[in-house]
């Protein structure tokens, strides 16, 4: 006869066990890993079992990366069936994390299920375990089903939060390909919006000639929105959108639509999360995640109330594993990539290195085997040769989250260049507003998430690497380091000090430091345990304003509301001081009047205008400003210009090698070279602005060198034929024709120069006889002098304007220098 031991449970005990360490006990499959509890998960547990915190909605649960994230949430979960609130649904970032916790559950003696359909699910004797892509998509069988035939969810845990925002984003986001016959239908349906605000953009979009991202202004989007509605709706089963388009329909209005050369994208102003109705009415939400600092996602990406939701912190930052963090570039800012590269392949004879890139082009640098690149192919296989054996250099592309590589497994991580996490909203967003505080986040968390895949336990080490002039002058001349969470951040200032003792120092030298890690020095230990004692997490929210209020404004308006939506956001931008800023939010106003009213929303256009340069041009024309800024000669326009740019001598080389390293000759770099180029003149204390980005006309760089001189830039850096076309000719002709027209009360002087890799004209082409041109070879050789000066600068003379206005002559950096030693006169074929 079979024992039925459930049904005696049942007898024997009048109250359910529904405490998270009490269920852990009673687990019927603890091994040996699993004896008891970590201190830090236990401590966690009872913080969220309080009664005032579990029957919160929503909860946010801080755990460093390898400090028993998955057990606590299992355990949670556990606990929420036991008390009644289930089914419960455990949300990973992608597969492979999906049988990460299905064994961490089978360890312990918890029942899961990866089928939202299962009857064990649905009665509540298993968590179901799914990846995000499951629970957000157009056809989520957690609420977009019809006639309310939707899986229920009484709890649920997203874990990894922070690696699902990018996943959540593009669900909500429509991204057609220019091989989709949707795509010209759009460029169609906007053509005369987007031509009055750039033609040559729009041509050259339409040509595929070169790179751009246009906005579509936001009065044509929302007149044209029942076109655009249909149009949509006609090609929802269209495998480009079929997955998205349900999620955003209800939103369509509220949106943004950029349309580059390659594709269109049609984003949210903010994520509607709700339509997923079964997650969005789950009675206890839990999101888990590192001690990332910044909490905005929460609020803007899944619609938690930060004024009744709590935050769960260990008490202490020591289960964060040791890590000895080294940025070589920043000790030495002579060292190139490769050099790196060899030296890291050397360390990696003795030890398992993992390499984390951006891109599958960034992998191919490293010059290694297919089979050592790692994608979402052969991760798992990669993963358990790295914990089971010595491999070597094994190279990640894009993996920042989601990848436990503990003890041996990995010795030295590196991350080679900067997390590339930006839609082509955020592009846009971003040269806006001159650097985002929003997308800024967003590189330090992929940046600190990457930093997390060595260590998996507080007794776990390894030393970390970074490298990359890009990824470098971010953190450290844009001062994103600061946006790390707080142990991190301690981290990285003991790492700060150790490197400063040896500044400037060889790159054996500098490699010589990962010893004090690999040999398990005790002096370097003791010293890395200590600094984090003291450290604390903040268990308050820290929510990022201008987000905070779009959301806000967002909702308002999705109810109709657009009064109440734009005082909120003109309250806020009258008190906001950044012009950039107050521009960029005055937009969003412009755009939410105009459902009232139009006439207004083109004046407060206009204002935005004023503010930043970079705001859709208004209906009525281009607002340009003939004015001439007050102008101090070069010397002293070096000192104003970092001083305005808050760069001192401590990282006014990384930000130098940060815009030199976007220098390059490459197809579809368009943007970050006229970007850096711009920056080029500012760093060297001239003038500069971007008139064809900023108001649809002009040339693609403006350089003021002296008082009524000027360069008119056209740059062509992704030009693969040495012979200049008529096109670019006839750009850089018109751009000429804009200056005469803008300028000409003013007597000012100028220069054409282009930017290519040839100096030749085609026959067809009419050059104008005053252009001259930068080659590759000019403008390698105009780099290194700017590098030599920005050494020579910085070693005690940053704010002498005597001793820099002799530099700059001495590296011939002078406007007059700009245009003779870097430039040579024209050839025609």
């Amino acid at each position: 006869m079979k024992i039925d031991f459930d049904s005696i449970n049942r007898e024997m005990n009048e109250d359910k066990i529904i405490a998270p360490d009490e269920i852990f006990r009673i687990l019927p499959d603890n091994g040996e890993k699993y004896e008891y509890l970590r201190d830090v998960q236990g401590k966690v547990l009872t913080k969220w079992f309080d009664e005032s915190i579990r029957n919160n909605k929503d909860t946010i649960i801080k755990m460093n990366t390898g400090s028993g994230k998955t057990v606590v949430g299992l355990l949670i979960l556990k606990s929420c069936i036991e008390e009644g609130y289930g089914p419960a649904v455990y949300v990973v970032p992608d597969d492979y994390l999906i049988e990460q916790v299905t064994n961490e559950a089978e360890k312990i003696g918890i029942e899961t299920t990866t089928d939202a359909d299962d009857v064990d699910y649905l009665r509540s004797r298993a968590i179901l375990v799914i990846n995000i892509y499951k629970l957000v998509n157009g056809k989520s069988v957690f609420g977009m089903r019809a006639k309310n035939d939707n899986v229920p969810i009484g709890s649920v845990i997203i874990d990894d939060v922070h690696a699902a925002l990018s996943t959540t984003e593009k669900q909500f986001r429509i991204h057609t390909p220019r091989e989709n016959d949707l795509y010209f239908k759009f460029l169609s349906i906007f053509e005369n919006s987007l031509k009055n605000q750039s033609e040559i953009k729009y041509l050259e979009i339409k040509d595929d000639y070169d790179y751009h991202e246009m906005l579509v202004p936001f009065w044509d989007w929302q007149e044209k929105i029942s076109d655009i509605r249909s149009l949509l709706h006609e090609n929802k089963d269209d495998e480009d959108i079929k997955f998205n388009w349900m999620l955003l329909k209800s939103v369509l209005e509220y949106s943004k639509c950029v349309i580059t050369n390659s594709n269109i994208e049609i984003t949210p102003n903010s994520i509607p999360i709700d339509v997923i109705k079964n997650f969005h009415n789950a009675k206890r939400r839990i999101f888990m995640s590192a001690t990332l600092s910044d909490d905005t996602p929460f609020l803007t990406h899944f619609g938690v109330d930060f004024t009744s939701t709590k935050i769960i912190t260990p008490d202490s930052a020591n289960d964060i594993g040791e890590r000895l963090i080294v940025v070589p570039q920043a000790i030495n800012s002579t060292i190139t990539d490769d050099e790196l590269r060899e030296k890291i392949i050397e360390v990696a004879e003795k030890h398992n290195v993992v390499v984390i890139v951006p891109s599958k082009s960034r992998a191919k640098k490293w010059n290694v085997t297919k089979r050592k690149i790692v994608d979402k192919d052969n991760i798992n296989k990669a993963v358990k040769a790295l914990k089971r054996k010595h491999v070597g250099l094994v190279v990640f592309v894009n993996r920042y989250d989601g990848v436990d590589l503990p003890q041996d497994a990995c010795r030295l991580l590196v991350l080679d260049g900067l997390p590339d996490v930006r839609s082509n909203y955020d592009l846009i967003e971003e040269a806006a507003l001159l650097g985002s505080k929003r997308i800024q986040n967003q590189f330090v968390q992929r940046i600190e998430q990457g930093m997390g895949r060595g260590v998996r336990s507080n007794t776990d080490y390894c030393a970390v690497l970074l490298m990359g002039k890009r990824l470098t002058g971010t953190i450290y001349a844009d001062g994103a380091k600061e946006l790390f969470s707080s142990a991190t951040l301690k981290q990285f200032e003991l790492s700060e000090i150790i490197s400063d003792k040896i500044r400037g120092a060889s790159i054996n030298d500098i490699f010589g430091l990962l010893d004090y890690s690999f040999n398990r020095d005790r002096g370097w230990v003791g010293t890395s345990k200590k600094s984090l004692v003291k450290v604390r997490y903040s268990d308050e929210a820290n929510v990022e304003e201008t987000q905070k209020l779009g959301r806000e404004a967002f909702d308002l308006v999705r109810n109709r509301n657009y009064r109440r939506a734009i005082e909120i956001l003109n309250s806020y931008q009258n008190n906001v001081k950044d012009s950039t800023l107050k521009g960029w939010i005055l937009q969003q106003v412009a755009e939410y009047c105009n459902f009232q009213d139009k006439v207004e929303a083109q004046n407060i256009l206009k204002s935005a205008k004023e503010y930043n340069a970079s705001v859709l041009n208004p209906l009525d024309g281009i607002l340009t400003n003939r004015e001439l800024k007050n102008y101090s000669p070069q010397a002293e326009q070096f000192v104003e210009n970092n001083r305005e740019l808050k760069i001192d001598e401590n990282n006014y080389i990384l930000k130098v090698n940060a815009v030199l390293a976007d220098l390059t000759f490459e197809a579809n770099t368009s943007k970050r070279f006229e970007e850096a180029i711009k920056n080029l003149a500012l760093l060297i204390g001239f003038q500069a602005n971007r008139p064809e980005n900023e108001n649809g006309r002009g040339p693609d760089v403006l350089w003021r060198i002296g008082e009524l001189e000027f360069l008119v830039i056209e740059c062509k850096n992704g030009a693969k034929n040495p012979i200049i076309n008529k096109h670019d000719c006839n750009q850089l002709n018109g751009s000429i024709t804009w200056f005469e027209e803008e300028y000409k009360d003013k007597c000012c002087s100028f220069t054409p120069l282009m930017i290519h890799i040839g100096d030749t004209f085609e026959y067809a082409s009419p050059p104008d006889r005053r252009i001259r041109i930068i080659t590759e070879e000019k403008l390698e050789k105009f780099r290194s002098n700017v590098l030599a000066f920005a050494k020579a600068v910085v070693n005690g003379n940053f704010v002498n304007v005597r001793k820099i206005s002799k530099l700059l002559k001495s590296y011939k950096l002078t406007g007059q220098d700009i245009v003779s030693v870097y430039s040579s006169k024209h050839k025609r074929k």
